[in-house]
């Protein structure tokens, strides 16, 4: 057991464990902010020897590279009647013509049904 731990026994009820005057080793404010505080600033000589991948990005980071293409309701009957000729009347299936959202800007100016 290392030698720093079992002094504690001998040093019960002495008030200051061998930190000499009142208060020496014990705020937080003494050592420069608690925990990671400070590696980019006053800590740096640390940050440079013992942790210097501490800082920036590292690996990549990888896109789908798809968007999903969107359509609002007002844009409904432009393409009712693009694909009239193809469905019947006022029925749009949305995914098979490769929408993945439909979004409710706009009105629609008849009733439609959508799959």
């Amino acid at each position: 057991m290392p030698h720093r731990k079992r002094k504690v026994r001998k040093k019960r009820g002495s008030r200051t464990y061998g930190w000499g005057q009142v208060g020496q080793h014990r705020a937080g404010g003494r050592k420069g902010g608690k925990g990671k505080a400070g590696l980019g600033k006053h800590k740096w000589t640390y940050t440079v020897k013992h942790a210097p991948n501490y800082f920036g990005k590292h690996g990549f980071h990888r896109s789908t590279g798809r968007k999903e293409r969107v359509i609002n309701v007002g844009e409904l009957d432009e393409l009712v009647e693009r694909t009239a000729a193809k469905e019947g009347g006022g029925v749009v299936n949305l995914g098979e013509l490769g929408y993945d959202k439909l979004l409710g800007a706009g009105r629609v100016s008849r009733p439609l049904t959508l799959r």
